[in-house]
Order: structure tokens, then C-alpha cells, then sequence
């Protein structure tokens, strides 16, 4: 794969993100109230609107800042990343991470209470509402989460980022028996 169609479908994915993670958060803060949680799947899910200016349960709250300087930083590495990816799934896990990360910053750009220091829009909760049995979280932590994972599992199987074809281990590489 060539390095301007990786980059692109980095690029789409990410757009694509964005886009649904900034939709369900508007969607959320035009129909949801806070206290009032929505149950649906027979309450495997509840839509329970909560403004994080933390990580997963609020923690890190006073130091807002942090993670907004975090994720810069994340961005520009995928960035310098960009500039040798020739990988469609290396691709898609960028751009999964890209996507969340950047649907997560401009929450804490532009939201109140300021620049910095915006709280996150978070609606999803499973098994209970707000966070009683796991972290209340949105589209965009869902796509860091699977952009993650899915990284960790190319990185573990030797997936180059780019695209080089995957090896076999030779004698030499091999553990001693």
C-alpha cells in the first residue's frame, strides 16, 4: 500500500471519528438531562448525560491541563507516525486513536468551564447509570480504546507499520529449546 493511500484512509477514519463522536455529544446535550438517565437494551445501557473534566470516574479532574497537553502530544506523534505508514490496519488503529483524541480535545478546548480545561461530554453507561459499575464514556474514548487495542495486537504479531510483509521468527530469532 502505497504511503498516500495509508495516510488517507488514516485520515478518514479519524474524519469519521470525529464526526460521530461531535454528533452523538450534540445529540446528547440536546436531549438528555443530567439525573435523568435513559435506559435502553433492558439496561444494559443507560444514556446518562455527565460532564468529565477528568479521565475514566472523574479521576484527574483538577489537572484538566494535562490531558489536553497529552494528547498534543499523541497527535504529533501519529503525525510523525503518518510519514511512514504503509499499512492499512496500522491505518485504521492510528486513525481510531487519532479520531478519539481529537473528539476528546475539542471538548476540553472549547467546552466550559475554558480553553484547557472543558469538561468532556460523556453519555454511555453499561450495567448501570453514571458510572455505578463501569466509567460513563462516549464515541470518542471508544475509538482510543479500539484504536489501542488494536495497535497493541499489531505491535505484539509483528505487524510492520510499513507494510512490510510479516516475517517468520528464523532459527536464530528463535527461543532456545
Amino acid at each position: 500500500m502505497s504511503r498516500t493511500t495509508a495516510v488517507a484512509v488514516l485520515a478518514a477514519t479519524s474524519v469519521v471519528a470525529v464526526a460521530l463522536d461531535q454528533w452523538t455529544k450534540w445529540l446528547s446535550t440536546a436531549h438528555l438531562t443530567e439525573g435523568r438517565p435513559v435506559r435502553i437494551l433492558g439496561g444494559l445501557v443507560y444514556l446518562s448525560l455527565l460532564r468529565n473534566g477528568g479521565a475514566a470516574f472523574s479521576r484527574g479532574s483538577a489537572h484538566t491541563w494535562v490531558f489536553s497537553l497529552v494528547t498534543l502530544v499523541v497527535i504529533g506523534w501519529i503525525g510523525w507516525m503518518a510519514t511512514r505508514l504503509r499499512s492499512l490496519p496500522w491505518a485504521l488503529a492510528l486513525g481510531l486513536v487519532l479520531g478519539g483524541a481529537l473528539g476528546n480535545l475539542g471538548d476540553r478546548l472549547f467546552r466550559a468551564p475554558g480553553p484547557f480545561q472543558g469538561h468532556v461530554v460523556d453519555m454511555i453507561s453499561v450495567f448501570a447509570p453514571y458510572a455505578q459499575k463501569f466509567p460513563v464514556f462516549n464515541i470518542a474514548d471508544s475509538c482510543l480504546c479500539v484504536g489501542v487495542a488494536l495497535a497493541v495486537l499489531l505491535e505484539v504479531t509483528g505487524r510492520p507499520r510499513d507494510g512490510r510483509p510479516v516475517t517468520s521468527r528464523s532459527a536464530v530469532d528463535a527461543p532456545p529449546a
